[in-house]
């Protein structure tokens, strides 16, 4: 499917988001191409009324399947197969695992690219698979970072094409995700020493284009030397496309230092807004006639941009409606639900922001750390801490918890990902499968034990 020329139509709104390769939620079909679902915003756009609610250790779950080495990519779904990544601790050996969604078996464990000497991560936040898989019909795509990006045929589970050519010293290990784009494979490649976007062939994995980032750097030191050894330069975020009035598409694109939008076609910059952050990996998201973008560390500030189509140069001084730094997260990406924007930051804070003004409307505390983003269904908010617990909440006019579960093990950094029936959660050492006609068949047969 063409992913570039499939737009979700929403009435409501002026700006329409084209997010996937599907016209809208009879489309769904229960796949997960991306970290944050088919409409690249956590939204599930169909999810069946079984979809789990609680559950436990020993209660309503389908599976578990065993994971070697860290990772936090964010499995996702074609049909019946699962795809992620992993890498050893110390990064020497990047793998690509598959499983069948129906029963959690293991299709596929293989030791992809091998690295002599990866640089270390330095903190215990990322791994050296933090990057997500991308995923269509026939094809699956895994990228490391500078380390390799390869495509898979999921039929044959063989390798079609792989490059480990493009330069990039993440100096913490990767973190950005690709972005498929029609017949394009978008790379975002933001390091200490090069930033840029590239666009593979996703047929024959060959370069069509690269755009370097046309920052304006403030960290020389007294030297002439980055500070930070560069730190202050490199990013994690991953960029999501617009479809503005006109048709005309924008790819934002948020670095360290400032979000651009580029022709995803050609690669060509259109607009940029700049700020002081660094190091994010808060996707931006859509809604009410504004993207949503977060500036990242070293203190997070949320933009709303205004986007009506047409928009070009440098917007910092004109085309920002509001800006505000109040208990914004570093790494879990925002939702947009019932004409709010709602988000949870590192250390558990929950708030609940007008998107015309900026403004707080409510903010309330959950218990634990967050990096995974959330995701919605059939209304709402799903939001997993790194100790492994997972909050739901009802969005309105004051925090509203419905339900409250727990997987033991913790570990949770990746994102959920779901078919609409089933949620699978990576934790620390195991892959979950929750729900579905298999965690009610397995209570059935062997309480206690799926």
């Amino acid at each position: 499917m063409c992913v570039g020329a499939c737009i979700l139509e929403r009435s409501c709104l002026a700006v329409v988001l084209a997010v996937a390769a599907m016209t809208g939620p009879a489309a769904f079909a229960g796949n997960w191409p991306d970290f944050r679902g088919p409409l690249h915003d956590g939204t599930v756009p169909e999810a069946a009324e079984s979809f789990p609610l609680n559950w436990s250790g020993s209660e309503g779950i389908a599976w578990k399947a065993p994971l070697h080495g860290r990772g936090h990519s964010t499995p996702v779904i074609w049909g019946d197969q699962v795809w992620l990544t992993t890498a050893t601790p110390d990064g020497k050996e990047l793998s690509v695992m598959a499983f069948d969604l129906r029963d959690g078996s293991l299709l596929l464990d293989e030791a992809l690219f091998r690295v002599e000497a990866p640089s270390p991560l330095g903190n215990d936040v990322n791994t050296y698979a933090s990057p997500s898989p991308v995923i269509e019909e026939g094809r699956v795509y895994v990228h490391f970072g500078s380390y390799g990006t390869a495509c898979y045929d999921t039929a044959t589970l063989k390798v079609l094409w792989r490059r480990n050519d493009l330069p990039c010293e993440h100096f913490r290990g990767p973190g950005s995700s690709p972005f498929l784009f029609g017949n394009l494979l978008i790379l975002t490649m933001d390091g200490i020493d090069f930033q840029y976007l590239a666009a593979l062939d996703s047929r024959t994995g060959q370069t069509v284009w690269r755009r370097d980032r046309s920052t304006e750097w403030n960290d020389l030191d007294e030297n002439g030397k980055p500070a930070a050894d560069g730190d202050y330069r490199k990013a994690y975020f991953t960029p999501i496309l617009l479809r503005l009035a006109g048709g005309e598409e924008q790819l934002v694109s948020a670095g360290a230092k400032a979000v651009w939008a580029y022709d995803p076609a050609t690669g060509a910059e259109l607009w940029q807004v700049r700020y002081e952050g660094f190091s994010g990996a808060s996707r931006p998201v859509y809604g009410a006639g504004r993207v949503y973008v977060n500036s990242g560390y070293s203190r997070a500030v949320l933009y709303g941009v205004p986007l009506k189509g047409g928009e070009r140069g440098d917007l910092t001084e004109s085309g920002v409606a509001w800006e505000t730094g109040n208990r914004i997260p570093n790494r879990s990406s925002p939702v947009f639900v019932e004409g709010r924007i709602y988000c949870v930051n590192d250390g558990g804070i929950v708030s609940c922001i007008d998107p015309e003004t900026g403004e707080t409307l409510w903010y309330e505390r959950l218990s634990g750390q967050f990096s995974a983003s959330p995701i919605v269904a059939r209304g709402l908010i799903y939001f997993c801490s790194e100790q492994g617990k997972v909050f739901v909440i009802r969005p309105g006019e004051k925090l509203s918890v419905v339900a409250e579960s727990e997987l033991p093990e913790g570990g949770v950094f990746a994102s959920p990902a779901t078919d609409g029936e089933r949620l699978l959660i990576r934790a620390a050492t195991h892959l979950y499968c929750i729900g579905g006609q298999e965690a009610a068949a397995a209570a059935e047969s062997e309480p206690g034990a799926p």
